[in-house]
């Protein structure tokens, strides 16, 4: 392609995600042309941050816009799914917002319909691009601790959930799939593997206000035993570390988010370091989006990735409720 004009669909209010989106297409070469919101202030809004912005408020009437390439979806989870399909089947190009659906049936049918139209699906796994995981997989990529045999992240406290959708389980899909989607992402680039199982230990005991989970938690068991777990807590009064990676040659520990410690096994010594923290550069996510649909690069963050952290969501959810191992189709 040698242009492409994208559209913003959902320019709420929270976090400003849809302005975000749309610097960052139009930072990466491509265009910001039309923008979705069901409220009509969002709107104004967007018109007011892009001039000459086309706006909608009916999403019906912006897929059948002739001048849009690309459909980003910023909307709650458990509508990603019925609109990518429906861009798709119009001939758009798709990117949704993390997790990708709440589902690996919703995720077939994405992936489906994307190649049924020709057309490309990504999702947006930005954090890939955040510079204390960067220096992480660098780290374990030069050899750094040995072998990755073992991998703990956490993130949580002891503390109510917002009173809002992402605590509703029918429309984010659970306590897993908002920070836990990014989290396995990382662990699967980390421990590159095939997976041969899932356990989940998830937990309803305290605020009942809301239908989320209150503490979710999950291991995955690669081939050759090295495993990795994921815990994402409203119910820890005690923290863990943020991250606590086993090598066979020595460990990485990030306590908080912006120091890294490494200990090495140095001739039966424990030595220790600190490496300087990379620069974080979400940017790049737009920037290989670009690339892909003008110039043909390889698309970084492919479906099928997307689909395997969705699986494996769906699999520990599915393993708390057996009280049993779970094993993946895509695995």
């Amino acid at each position: 392609m040698s242009s492409v004009r994208a559209a913003i669909v959902g320019y709420g209010g929270a976090f400003n995600m849809g302005k975000y989106h749309a610097e960052m297409i139009n930072a990466a070469g491509m265009q910001t042309v039309a923008a979705c919101d069901l409220d009509p202030t969002r709107m104004e809004a967007a018109a007011k941050d892009f001039p000459g912005i086309r706006t909608y408020t009916n999403v019906d009437l912006l897929l059948e816009d002739p001048e849009v390439d690309l459909v980003i979806v910023i909307l709650p989870h458990n509508i990603h799914a019925d609109l990518a399909v429906k861009a798709a089947n119009k001939g758009k190009h798709v990117i949704v917002e993390k997790p990708m659906c709440v589902s690996v049936a919703e995720a077939d049918a994405m992936i489906d319909a994307a190649n049924a139209n020709n057309v490309m699906l990504s999702v947006f796994h930005n954090r890939r691009w955040d510079g204390d995981f960067m220096t992480l997989r660098s780290l374990i990529e030069e050899g750094m601790i040995g072998e990755v045999f073992h991998i703990e992240a956490m993130m949580g406290g002891l503390h109510p959930m917002g009173n809002w959708w992402r605590s509703d389980k029918k429309i984010s899909g659970g306590n897993m799939f908002d920070w836990g989607a990014h989290i396995i992402d990382w662990i699967l680039h980390l421990m590159p593997k095939h997976v041969v199982g899932v356990d989940g230990y998830y937990h309803k005991l305290r605020w009942f206000e809301h239908s989320n989970e209150d503490h979710t938690d999950l291991t995955i068991r690669f081939e050759g035993g090295a495993r990795a777990s994921v815990e994402i807590s409203n119910l820890a009064a005690a923290s863990k570390d943020r991250w606590r990676i086993l090598g066979t040659q020595g460990a990485i520990v990030m306590k908080s988010w912006d120091k890294i410690e490494v200990l090495v096994d140095h001739k039966g010594n424990i030595a220790k370091f600190e490496p300087g923290i990379q620069k974080t550069n979400q940017q790049a996510y737009y920037d290989n989006i670009a690339g892909h649909l003008m110039r043909g690069e390889d698309l970084v963050v492919k479906p099928e990735e997307a689909r395997r952290i969705i699986a494996i969501i769906e699999a520990a959810e599915q393993s708390s409720n057996a009280q049993q191992t779970v094993k993946l189709a895509y695995s």
